[in-house]
């Protein structure tokens, strides 16, 4: 008998660690989908509106300064709406694990707007990146980006090649 509830309460464990496993992988490719959709329509189809469904009302993004809130989150990406046309977002590679997402995407336009108080200056940007995005229930709460600010500013000719 205590051989059969040993053995009984190992197949438990496991299936406990099976189900944790499956769950965290259907968060994953949840919020993969999800990420993916947001970014198409906010940067390629300019619905900077879609934020407002999408983000966490106390929403991060690790910038400098540091942005926090739904409406100033939104003031900032209208800024590549607005600073740019002919805008392609392209998500390249897409990594995730539970509630954390990692994507590589390369963003391409021309500079004919206002961004971030820099007038246009008509030339073409073409910058790859990175961010890490936290979802937590269907809600991004929190976006680390990373690019080559240094590249992106020298193909805006606001610094020398």
């Amino acid at each position: 008998m205590k051989n059969f509830l040993t053995i009984l309460a190992i197949s438990l464990t496991l299936f406990a660690c099976e189900s944790a496993a499956d769950k965290s992988e259907k968060i994953a490719q949840y919020n993969i989908k999800f990420y993916s959709k947001v970014w198409d329509e906010v940067i390629n189809d300019g619905k900077v509106s879609v934020l407002d469904t999408a983000y966490a009302p106390n929403v991060v993004l690790h910038t400098v300064p540091e942005i926090k809130g739904v409406a100033n989150a939104k003031a900032y990406y209208a800024n590549y709406v607005t600073g740019f046309s002919n805008r392609e977002f392209t998500v390249k590679e897409t990594f995730a694990q539970g509630n954390k997402l990692t994507k590589y995407w390369k963003f391409k336009g021309t500079h004919t707007g206002d961004f971030f108080g820099i007038s246009a200056t008509g030339k073409k940007i073409d910058v790859e990146g990175c961010t890490i995005a936290t979802i937590v229930n269907g809600k991004i709460t929190e976006e680390r980006d990373f690019f080559d600010n240094y590249e992106f500013l020298k193909q805006l000719g606001l610094l020398p090649k």
